[in-house]
């Protein structure tokens, strides 16, 4: 019997200001499909150090952030209020691109006996892309969801979803999802 969770992946007012308007709804939409079927949600969220001490001058993407991005202080750092965890939810906090970077997860997954990932977030050419080839490797299930999950280059999330990570799990929408889950 496969254990599905749910990853609401850097759904946070500094990345979501870079997507088109109409992403937020397909997000609220997973959130909302998971949490009436009784799939766990697991929130995943960008936090860096204070001073970004953890963050590499050489890495392309951290190492020129201004320091005061996605720290704990950092008001873009919140998730959007949409999108929010409920009382019960996990947050998990990353400091690279993959879900899994500087942090538990896989330890709360094994925990949690979670073995079938379901990932929503932005962007599709980082955390999903990061996320999805990790979580492969890791022996999990993963189905992305195309239509909650967003990029700044919509010919890249094109491409991503529907050339690369077909080839590593399950791509599918939101609502083709919630139809299995009532099955």
């Amino acid at each position: 019997m496969s254990h599905t969770a749910l990853l609401a992946m850097d759904l946070q007012l500094s990345h979501l200001a870079h997507m088109p308007a109409d992403y937020l709804p397909h997000a609220v939409h997973a959130l909302d499909t998971a949490r009436a079927a009784g799939v766990p949600v697991i929130h995943v969220a960008l936090r860096l150090r204070p001073g970004h001490i953890d963050a590499h001058p050489r890495n392309k993407i951290f190492g020129s952030l201004p320091s005061h991005l996605f720290t704990a202080d950092d008001p873009g750092a919140a998730i959007h209020p949409d999108v929010a965890p409920a009382e019960d939810e996990i947050v998990v906090h990353k400091n690279r691109v993959s879900a899994f970077a500087g942090n538990n997860l896989q330890q709360i997954l094994a925990a949690q006996d979670i073995d079938h990932l379901v990932l929503a977030g932005i962007a599709t050419g980082g955390i999903v892309l990061s996320t999805a080839l990790q979580a492969v490797d890791l022996d999990y299930r993963v189905t992305v969801l195309s239509d909650a999950c967003a990029d700044p280059n919509p010919a890249l999330h094109h491409t991503l979803v529907n050339d690369v990570l077909t080839r590593r799990g399950e791509v599918t929408t939101v609502e083709e999802w919630a139809r299995t889950l009532d099955a």
